[in-house]
């Protein structure tokens, strides 16, 4: 099931359904070294879910794998996004830090915005 994006800044794969098995095919296509993370954050929120009797670690890992596939499907945007967390780790003035997270924050607005359409 390989989709070619359609335009150079394209996505790589259609924006999955919020749920662990959407988000693990997800995750295998276009991120596969981070699968084992994506089990391993799986597991503990199943396990918080159970401990604390509720669904939300659970809906936490579905927004944050969510927001993670809807940023990485755009190769451009991943890599942009890579490059601002570098700017501001290595920021030494306020001005370029402030820049730096501002744009980050907009990577993760729209991605936020893709995830609840």
């Amino acid at each position: 099931m390989t989709e070619q994006p359609s335009a150079p800044d394209g996505p790589l794969i259609p924006m999955p359904a919020l749920t662990p098995a959407a988000l693990r095919a997800a995750v295998a296509q276009i991120a596969p070294a981070q699968l084992p993370s994506f089990v391993e954050h799986l597991d503990r929120a199943v396990e918080q879910a159970a401990t604390q009797s509720t669904i939300a670690p659970l809906r936490t890992f579905l927004l944050w794998w969510g927001e993670f596939v809807a940023i990485e499907r755009y190769p451009a945007r991943a890599a942009r996004l890579r490059e601002l967390e570098a700017v501001a780790e290595e920021a030494t003035d306020r001005e370029a830090l402030h820049s730096a997270l501002a744009e980050m924050r907009q990577i993760t607005d729209v991605a936020q915005r893709e995830i609840s359409a």
